[in-house]
C-alpha cells in the first residue's frame, strides 16, 4: 500500500444514510429557519438528508407511503420556499473500443501533482490527444487545483492515478467512504497492461466499430494476458463468475481522462452513482455541495437529467459565485434536446466528436453544446490497473474539465465567463457543436493574453 493511499483511508467525515424511498414519496424541500419541525410533524415526514453546507436550509424528506402528500401540498405550507420531487438518474449509456497507445516522453512537471514516469503507458499520445493539441499544451501548462468528478468513484490503487488523488466522499453507502469504486476485480484477472504489451484485435472478430444501441452499453477492457474484449453486461471477469456491474469503472475512466489532459491537477472522487449507474437527484446535490465545500475548483459532471431542477440550478449559481468552474456532458441521445446540468448557462456543455471532427452519432447537439471534444476510442484508466477505451460524451466532458485546470494554472482567478471565452477559441465544426473542437493551445493563449499569471 502506498504512503498516500494509507493516508486516504483515514475516516475524515461521516455521511448521512443512503436514500432509498420511492421517488413519488421523496421530496427536496427548502424551508425557512425553524420551519422544518412543523412540516415533519404535520405530515409525518422522515428527514433523510439535510444539505446545510454553505448556508443552505435544504432537506430531503420522505412522506409515508400512500399518504397522498404531494409537492404542491408541501409547497402551500407556511415557511416553505420551494419543493420538488426527487428524480432518479442513470449514467448515460457508453460504448467502448480497445486500442493500443503509443509510447513517448512526457513534459516538465508543474502545478502541484505528480507527473507520470517515462515508462507510463502512452495513453497521453492517443489520437484524441493529438486532436485537442495536448502535447503543445503541456509545453505551457500541466494543470493545477482540484478537479472533482461526480461519478461512481475511483480505484485508489490505480498506479497512474494514486498520487494525484485527494480524499473524496461516498454518498451511495450508509457507511460513507472516500470515493472508492467498491466492486473489486479478482487479482488473478487484473494483470497490468504495460507499454510493451502487444494488443492485436481483428475487426473481423469484433463488432465494436458500429454504433448500435447494444454496443453503446458496453465497456471493453484490455487484459494483457488474454487481449480479450469484455462486455460488462454479459461477461464475467471474476474467477467466481460474478458479473461486473454495468457502470463499474466509469469514474476511474473519467478520472483518467482528466489526468491525461491535466496530469498535475489533483483529483477528487465524489461517489454519487452506484456501480449499476443509478442515483437520485438528492444524492447528486449532496455530493455537489460537498465538493464545493471541500476545495474543488472544477467540477466534472458526466451525466444528465431529463428535466430541470430548481435546487440544482441554485447549487450551480452558488458554485459560480465562488469561482468554481462547472463542466457537463450533453448526453448520448443523438438528438437536439436540452438536458441538465449542461443546459444551464453557468455550465460548459460538451458534445462528442470522432477523431476527425465529425459529431458522434450518439452525441446530443444544438444550443446545449458550448463546444465539442473527442468522445470515441478514448483510452483511459480502469480499475485493477487495466485500461479501457470508451465512446460517449461522458469522456468528452472530462477533457474540458482537464482544460479548465490548465487554464487555472495560467490565471488562478479564472471565472466561468473568461473560461468560456477561452474555450471558444476552438476549431470550427459543423453547426450544433457550439464553438467547435476543443483546442487547448488556443485556449491557453487566450487566457495568457487576457490577464494570465505568466
Amino acid at each position: 500500500m502506498s504512503r498516500k493511499l494509507h493516508m486516504l483511508l483515514h475516516p475524515l467525515f461521516l455521511l448521512l444514510p443512503v436514500l432509498c424511498a420511492s421517488a413519488q414519496d421523496h421530496f427536496i424541500v427548502r424551508v425557512g429557519p425553524g420551519q422544518l419541525s412543523h412540516l415533519v410533524t404535520r405530515f409525518g415526514l422522515t428527514v433523510e438528508t439535510s444539505l446545510v453546507e454553505l448556508g443552505n436550509n435544504v432537506h430531503v424528506v420522505t412522506a409515508p407511503a400512500g399518504s397522498g402528500v404531494t409537492a404542491d401540498i408541501l409547497a402551500a405550507e407556511p415557511g416553505v420556499q420551494s419543493v420538488e420531487g426527487d428524480q432518479p438518474i442513470t449514467l448515460p449509456g457508453k460504448s467502448n473500443i480497445v486500442n493500443r497507445p503509443a509510447n513517448g516522453k512526457f513534459g516538465k512537471a508543474s502545478g502541484g501533482g505528480i507527473m507520470p514516469p517515462a515508462s507510463t503507458p502512452g495513453y497521453f499520445y492517443q489520437p484524441a490527444a493529438a486532436v485537442i493539441g495536448l502535447e503543445g499544451a503541456h509545453e505551457i501548462a500541466t494543470g493545477t487545483g482540484t478537479v472533482a468528478f461526480l461519478d461512481t468513484g475511483v480505484d485508489f490503487t490505480n498506479n497512474i492515478l494514486t498520487w494525484n488523488l485527494v480524499p473524496g466522499a461516498d454518498f451511495t453507502s450508509p457507511n460513507g467512504g472516500l470515493g472508492q469504486e467498491s466492486f473489486q476485480l479478482g487479482q488473478s484477472t487484473t494483470s497490468i497492461l504495460d507499454s510493451d504489451s502487444e494488443i492485436v484485435l481483428s475487426q473481423s472478430t469484433t463488432s465494436i466499430l458500429d454504433y448500435t444501441k447494444s454496443s453503446q452499453s458496453t465497456t471493453s477492457i484490455l487484459d494483457q494476458s488474454t487481449t480479450s474484449i469484455l462486455d460488462q453486461s454479459t461477461t464475467s471477469i471474476l474467477d467466481d463468475g460474478t458479473p461486473v456491474p454495468n457502470a463499474y469503472g466509469h469514474g476511474t475512466m473519467v478520472a483518467g481522462v482528466i489526468h491525461m489532459v491535466a496530469p498535475t491537477a489533483m483529483l477528487m472522487p465524489v461517489k454519487v452513482f452506484n456501480d449499476d449507474g443509478t442515483s437520485q437527484l438528492s444524492t447528486l446535490l449532496s455530493g455537489f455541495y460537498w465538493a464545493m465545500n471541500h476545495g474543488a475548483r472544477v467540477i466534472n459532471m458526466s451525466f444528465s437529467l431529463g428535466s430541470a431542477s430548481p435546487e440544482f440550478q441554485k447549487a450551480l449559481q452558488t458554485a459560480s459565485s465562488m469561482g468554481i468552474l462547472c463542466v457537463a456532458s450533453v448526453g448520448n441521445d443523438g438528438q437536439q434536446i436540452l438536458v441538465y446540468p449542461a443546459a444551464y448557462s453557468n455550465v460548459i456543455g460538451v458534445a462528442s466528436t470522432d477523431n476527425s471532427g465529425v459529431r458522434s452519432p450518439f452525441s446530443n447537439y444544438g444550443p446545449i453544446a458550448a463546444l465539442a471534444a473527442p468522445g470515441e476510442e478514448i483510452l483511459s484508466t480502469y480499475p485493477g490497473n487495466r485500461f479501457a477505451a470508451g465512446w460517449g460524451t461522458s469522456f468528452s466532458s472530462p477533457m474540458v474539465s482537464g482544460a479548465m485546470s490548465l487554464l487555472l494554472q495560467m490565471n488562478s482567478q479564472l471565472n466561468q465567463q473568461t473560461a468560456s471565452n477561452a474555450l471558444s477559441q476552438a476549431n470550427p465544426l459543423a453547426a450544433g457543436l457550439g464553438a467547435g473542437e476543443l483546442d487547448l493551445v488556443k485556449a491557453l493563449q487566450y487566457v495568457i493574453a487576457h490577464g494570465g499569471n505568466h
